[in-house]
């Protein structure tokens, strides 16, 4: 596609879902993609099927919250391939319960990955872009930073804030290309780490009209295809079926 071919794409939260479907996409169209996680036997795989498709990628083990962990991770992809186009910051993660459960570590982890993952990933690739004179930072966000419901609030909280960050971006920049992903319910292995027995049941709920990871790769692959003069800032990307 258009703008796709030979771009390096970083991606975290690679190992499954949105992040796997989106490096598979990406690679069938051109791309060179870099995929990071913390499982890497998973990326491994998933690595091997891209290469022995005849297409380009690499991988890396990945934890996001960790500043220099992923800036090792950025680079490593500079490394090998001499730029990064695209960081796709998509590592997430959303163990839902309602505020009086006072799930109060399963708060910081999701302010730790949803957010610091966020942070992490553009203070890696920022100066690397300004270097080189532009580039592209695409962050997963939710149709949980566009409406709070209830179990969801800290994970809103977290998705509202990467709504934030990626809006300041895009005004601060002038050569690089800023867009927030904004899922609606996808089936993804995300929610998977809900301890909360209610929360567990309303997910279920929703997920009765979930679309694939695929749809949400489709809408990646859309944002960075544009001409380098067109920024997609944002794609609300939701079930037909689904009232949320």
């Amino acid at each position: 596609m258009l703008n796709v071919e030979k771009k390096v794409v970083v991606i975290t939260g690679a190992s499954s879902g949105i992040g796997e479907a989106t490096a598979r996409l990406l690679a069938q169209n051109g791309a060179n993609v870099v995929l990071g996680a913390r499982r890497a036997e998973k990326l491994g795989k998933i690595v091997k099927e891209i290469r022995d498709q005849g297409n380009t990628a690499g991988f890396r083990a990945v934890d996001v919250t960790s500043r220099e962990d992923m800036k090792e991770f950025i680079h490593f992809a500079k490394d090998r391939f001499g730029r990064v186009d695209v960081i796709f910051n998509n590592a997430g993660v959303m163990p839902l319960s309602r505020l009086d459960a006072l799930k109060v570590e399963e708060w910081d982890t999701m302010i730790n990955v949803n957010i610091h993952g966020v942070l992490n990933g553009i203070a890696a690739g920022l100066p690397i872009m300004e270097a080189q004179g532009g580039g592209q930072f695409i962050n997963t966000a939710s149709i949980a930073a566009h409406w709070v419901g209830p179990t969801a609030a800290v994970y809103c909280a977290t998705k509202y804030a990467v709504w934030a960050i990626s809006d300041g971006l895009r005004q601060e920049s002038k050569n690089i290309r800023v867009t927030l992903i904004s899922p609606g319910v996808v089936e993804t292995e995300l929610g998977s780490d809900i301890t909360d027995n209610a929360s567990k049941g309303f997910l279920q709920e929703l997920r009765k009209t979930a679309l694939t990871s695929d749809a949400i790769g489709i809408a990646v692959l859309y944002a960075i295809a544009q001409p380098a003069d067109v920024d997609v800032n944002e794609i609300i990307v939701r079930p037909t079926a689904s009232a949320f």
